[in-house]
């Protein structure tokens, strides 16, 4: 990829040499010298024919005094000269002839660096004469390193000129003055170039009165060179980010910088995900794919490795890029590794990576996001945990556990599942992979995963009953919330084993939220005998009621009773249905203890009845695995009487 050379600046630094007026004149591809005397040598650079005089060559050239001591040797008169190898060809042997023959040029940053390598070529050194071209343009070098703009024009012109830039360390030197004024405060040296990141302000604006009122021009923001180093060729931009690295540069100003750059040199990089970028990977620039996919490759080893300075966003887009342009498997595992280290602050949409394999099976590169799940798992090493059998409502909705990264990631990954589980070629296998990578712990509601299974099973219509409940086991009937409850006890989509799990432990729950009621409800009354419902008493010397306690209690109360008859209701639909499914006498017999029921208890036995009724979150889990396996738990044998 070539430098992109602009427009320079009207007040870009300059240097005169010369005093005499023009002695030259240019005849198709001939340069003559109109001084009168008749040329007596030739020198033919390229295309172009220079008719010159020996003695001003010879006096400042080394190599052109060899040359012409060379040509004397000759019995021929006219003395004729190839040079096809000056630095800067033509145009910059032009100058150098001017230069020779005292007339006036100017020394910019744009034929510094061609002027500086052409002179080296010809051995214009102070040997030959004091002041010679060399020098000249040594001083006007380090003029031109005083200045940031001056020294991105001059360093774009080292492309012309390779590999003699090298050889007199012209680019590092210009590379050293860029880090250096890259890490510093730009106020302290010449403003940036570019209308982007240019400092200058306006600096004065009028009010309302017609009176122009002088504001303070506005300071630079880090990121006042990220515009004008993305105009350098990628070997030079690499040097340059290297050499800021070395001086310190915070990583998130590199990495900034990084995105510029490849935002302006991929068009890929600008787009959303899309079935269509495969096929028009090179439209809109007129860079080949080899050198978009080399510039790819070089920015992926440019990006500092600290976690989080390169966005997650940036880091998808560039995978989806390097996916298209066919990069190689170092760069794009390199990639995938970033994105899983710092999973948690992706988005879903840019999850959505088209599959750009040559064997299309699914619409989604789901293989991919199941290696960079993997690597976050791996970053971040689950713990052991317990949940309890029974959850409280308000610890569902709420959830008691922070927003770990974790936590992010699962909710992640159950909206990624419900967007790729409509696809008819994703295979139930694949699916529950990428779902229990994340541990039971991770999500403190399952709503989530129960969406995407239920999205999964319309799509699905042809899974068997085994493959249903297998896929059913992803989730944790017991973690719920009412919403997501009430949808699975009427979804005709799921197995009914699981149905009865999700009755069983919204009984339980319910249970569990009265009995707690209950217990603050009575113990509140023991602490005040006078009142009901948690009133103040008549006789504690205040005879006003909190409206707000009334109405709290009251509405609870409402709340309570409708979440029973709910429940009544649920039950007894469920009742009706099995009861057409159970054909013999002993699966009847069983159905009251799946559904939660006792039997009563007779009077007589008051001991037994309240043991029956008590019940621990160890035997409830006990219930729960039972269940799920078939097997019926068993009631505990009467003690005789």
């Amino acid at each position: 990829m070539s430098a992109h050379l602009r427009r320079p600046p009207e007040d870009m630094a300059c240097m005169k040499l010369g005093v005499k007026s023009e002695a030259f004149h240019r005849e198709g591809q001939t340069w003559v010298c109109t001084t009168g005397l008749p040329s007596d040598i030739i020198v033919q650079v390229g295309e172009m024919s220079f008719h010159l005089h020996k003695f001003p060559l010879l006096s400042k050239s080394g190599l052109l005094e060899q040359l012409i001591e060379q040509c004397s040797m000759e019995e021929s008169s006219l003395c004729a000269l190839k040079l096809h190898g000056v630095p800067g060809g033509a145009k910059a042997f032009e100058l150098v002839t001017k230069f020779c023959y005292g007339v006036k040029i100017e020394l910019t940053a744009l034929n510094v660096v061609i002027l500086r390598c052409a002179a080296e070529y010809l051995r214009m050194t102070e040997e030959y004469e004091q002041g010679n071209l060399i020098a000249q343009t040594e001083v006007f070098l380090n003029e031109v390193f005083g200045s940031w703009r001056d020294s991105i024009i001059a360093l774009e012109t080292c492309e012309e000129v390779q590999p003699y830039v090298e050889e007199l360390h012209i680019v590092s030197r210009c590379i050293d003055s860029l880090a250096t004024k890259a890490c510093s405060d730009p106020k302290l040296f010449s403003r940036p170039m570019s209308g982007g990141s240019d400092i200058k302000k306006p600096t004065g604006t009028v009010s309302w009165n017609g009176i122009a009122a002088e504001s303070k021009p506005q300071s630079p923001g880090e990121n006042w060179w990220y515009e004008d180093t993305s105009f350098l060729s990628l070997p030079l931009y690499k040097r340059l980010i290297q050499a800021v690295e070395s001086k310190g540069m915070r990583p998130e100003s590199i990495a900034a910088s990084l995105i510029t750059y490849a935002r302006k040199y991929l068009p890929l990089m600008n787009r959303l995900s899309s079935f269509n970028d495969a096929n028009h990977a090179n439209s809109g620039t007129n860079i080949s794919d080899e050198d978009q996919r080399a510039l790819l490759e070089e920015i992926v080893g440019l990006l500092p490795n600290k976690k989080g300075v390169t966005s997650s966003k940036f880091l998808l887009r560039l995978l989806r890029t390097a996916m298209i342009l066919h990069a190689s498997q170092s760069c794009r595992d390199n990639l995938e590794k970033r994105v899983g280290a710092q999973l948690e602050q992706a988005v879903l949409i840019d999850l959505l990576i088209p599959n750009m394999g040559y064997s299309v099976e699914t619409l989604y590169d789901i293989d991919c996001i199941q290696r960079i799940l993997d690597h976050f798992m791996l970053v971040n090493q689950p713990y052991p945990s317990s949940s309890p059998c029974i959850i409280e409502e308000g610890q569902l909705m709420t959830g008691t556990d922070p927003l770990t990264p974790i936590t992010m990631v699962a909710s992640l990954v159950d909206g990624y599942l419900a967007e790729v589980a409509p696809d008819v070629n994703l295979k139930l296998p694949k699916f529950q992979a990428l779902a229990a990578v994340i541990p039971e712990y991770a999500r403190p509601l399952d709503d989530g995963i129960y969406h995407a299974i239920d999205v999964f099973l319309k799509a699905h219509p042809w899974l068997t009953d085994a493959e249903r409940e297998l896929l059913c086991r992803l989730m944790n009937c017991n973690k719920l919330s009412l919403e997501a409850s009430t949808h699975a006890a009427q979804n005709e989509r799921l197995p009914l084993r699981v149905i009865v799990q999700v009755l069983f432990f919204e009984q339980l729950r319910l249970r569990t939220s009265i009995s707690g009621w209950l217990f603050v409800d009575n113990l509140e009354n023991s602490q005040n005998p006078g009142g009901n419902l948690g009133l103040p008493s008549k006789n504690d010397g205040s005879n006003q009621v909190d409206p707000a306690q009334v109405e709290r209690a009251v509405g609870f109360d409402h709340e309570v009773r409708e979440r029973v008859l709910e429940l009544q209701k649920e039950c007894s639909s469920m009742k009706k249905e099995l009861q057409k499914l159970v054909k013999n006498k002993r699966s009847w017999s069983i159905l009251p203890i799946r559904l939660g029921f006792r039997k009563k208890v007779d009077p007589c036995c008051p001991k037994e009845s309240k043991a029956s009724e008590r019940m621990t979150p160890a035997s409830c889990f006990s219930g729960q695995q039972n269940h799920v396996n078939g097997e019926v738990p068993h009631s505990p044998a009467k003690p005789q009487t």
